[in-house]
């Protein structure tokens, strides 16, 4: 049987006594006292020796109770209680200076994930997205007030509900990240979903997010409406403006009586415009239809050089040097891919036309090369040494031209077609003047699965 600690530091304490309590009663009984007075002082010795040990057990277990207190209180998260006595020159004061000190970092620390708790609390409630945690049992352990919303019931009653009653069965498996459409009695529609997971208590738990993608789809849809109808209204209101004045003006002229002499010239001259801007209407109206109605890339392997130094030969009006690169086969379709490059060559000339003077003799005004990078992805550049871009921002805004004849079209189908084969567009003014145009390609192109729906028209800006 073992004994208890502070049974033991008693008889610990008695032990220690012992020899001297018999050495003074030996010396007491030996010592020709009276029969009451050895008693009396028998009985003071045993006493005192009782008295002493219990004491040392006393001092002894004392401070570990204080200590079990302390550690109990803070067990309990009660980290108010403190140890008087702490100090550095004393063996038991150190220990309850560190006690103490526990006792104030739980506290704070406490104090930290309360207000932790009630800002997540906080955020949870007013953000626009639903959160739903699900415990190893796909029971419902945790939803905010918009996943409340969401399923049509109050927090209270949906925990403890199963993901398969809820309707978010189908969220639990498959793609942690990916859109689908669902139906709830709190709304219905695409949502943007994704899935994560956490421990409590050693148990894997599932965390579900949900975000509602029809009403910013239809804010996106609202808005590319507007700027759609804003560049149409004003092409077709440059075009009809001057059409209906000069329609107005011929009127006039017919109804004159008598006609002025030279009313032959006015007609000739006013319907000659009217056909120009009939014209150009009729133009913008074409390259607003090839835009919207690029049809899905048909990919072939192609070699990348000869297609490149065809395009450089199309451009008659000046100099278009292949600098090269290495020997590329791409998966893409060739006449998507030639027209890109015959819009970004195009606009390099174009651009040095604008000021002949700038490139010199000894290189060519347009130059194109490419090269394969360890992503495994080729960049086609194609440089030039005219005035450079003066306005980045506005390179791919839809039907967005600074030619007197541009339709604004071009960039926008270039990026388009890239975007297509699963590359990139983008153009830059380059150090030394001039611009640079990177359209960036994986040698691998796989093409997109779908091509563009009218209504995303005015979105690619």
């Amino acid at each position: 049987m073992t004994l208890r600690h502070d049974l033991r530091i008693f008889l610990l304490a008695l032990l220690a006594g012992a020899p001297a309590v018999a050495l003074a009663l030996a010396l007491l009984w030996r010592g020709g006292y009276s029969a009451r007075a050895e008693w009396t002082l028998t009985g003071i010795v045993v006493g005192v020796w009782l008295g002493g040990a219990e004491a040392a057990r006393s001092r002894v277990v004392f401070p570990l109770q204080t200590l079990s207190n302390l550690l109990a209180a803070l067990r309990e998260g009660d980290y108010s209680l403190r140890a008087r006595g702490a100090r550095h020159d004393d063996a038991l004061g150190e220990v309850l200076f560190e006690i103490n000190s526990l006792g104030a970092t739980l506290r704070e620390q406490r104090l930290g994930a309360l207000e932790a708790t009630a800002l997540l609390e906080k955020v949870m409630a007013e953000v626009d997205v639903a959160v739903f945690a699900f415990n190893p049992d796909l029971r419902l352990t945790l939803v905010n007030s918009a996943g409340a919303r969401l399923l049509g019931g109050s927090r209270e009653l949906l925990l403890g509900q199963s993901a398969l009653s809820l309707g978010l069965a189908a969220c639990l498996s498959g793609d942690r990240a990916r859109t689908l459409p669902l139906q709830l009695p709190g709304g219905a529609g695409r949502w943007e979903m994704r899935r994560g997971q956490f421990r409590e208590q050693g148990r894997v738990h599932q965390l579900l997010v949900l975000t509602d993608l029809s009403r910013a789809l239809r804010q996106e849809e609202r808005e590319a409406w507007q700027r759609l109808i804003r560049v149409l209204g004003h092409e077709l209101n440059n075009s009809l403006a001057p059409i209906r004045s000069l329609a107005h003006s011929l009127d006039q002229l017919l109804k004159a009586s008598p006609p002025p002499p030279d009313w032959r010239d006015d007609m000739d001259h006013g319907l000659s415009i009217i056909a120009s801007r009939a014209e150009a209407l009729g133009r913008f109206m074409s390259a607003y239809t090839r835009w919207a109605r690029l049809p899905k890339p048909k990919v072939r392997p192609i070699a990348l050089e000869p297609l490149v130094r065809r395009v450089a030969q199309l451009e008659t009006r000046l100099p278009v040097e292949v600098l090269g690169g290495p020997d590329l086969i791409l998966n893409a379709d060739p006449d998507q891919l030639e027209q890109a490059l015959i819009n970004l060559v195009k606009n390099a000339a174009d651009a040095v036309l604008e000021t002949p003077k700038r490139h010199t003799v000894e290189t060519a005004p347009v130059r194109v090369r490419w090269t394969a990078g360890d992503d495994g992805r080729v960049a086609i550049f194609v440089d030039d040494d005219g005035p450079g871009l003066a306005n980045l921002q506005n390179l791919f805004v839809p039907f967005f031209t600074t030619k007197p004849d541009g339709s604004g079209i071009g960039l926008l189908v270039s990026r388009q077609i890239a975007e297509a084969h699963g590359g990139s567009l983008a153009l830059e003014n380059r150090r030394q003047g001039g611009c640079r145009a990177l359209l960036s390609l994986p040698l691998q192109t796989r093409a997109s699965s779908r091509s563009l729906e009218p209504r995303e028209v005015a979105q690619l800006d």
